[in-house]
């Protein structure tokens, strides 16, 4: 199923780098693409879960965490969120 999820993601936003870790049926995804730029933090999750709706919508997927950044934003923040403002 990680697999599953990365290629979905990967799929939509042609960019991305994604990491996918899971614990039953929910799942942390952390992506990378700079097609998040300028972009707020719920319209970058809305394009995450785009990508990954029908598996939410057939209960594959129960939960999800989402972790979204620019590049820019995933190298000045290694070792903390991204999502809190470096």
């Amino acid at each position: 199923m990680k697999e599953s999820i990365a290629g979905l993601v990967q799929d939509h936003l042609e960019d991305a780098e994604v990491e996918v870790h899971a614990e039953g049926n929910h799942f942390q995804v952390a992506v990378v693409s700079q097609a998040f730029s300028g972009l707020s933090r719920v319209r970058r999750q809305q394009l995450v879960y785009q990508a990954i709706g029908e598996l939410i919508r057939d209960g594959s997927v129960h939960a999800v965490t989402i972790r979204a950044a620019t590049p820019e934003e995933a190298l000045g923040s290694r070792g903390s969120d991204p999502d809190a403002g470096g």
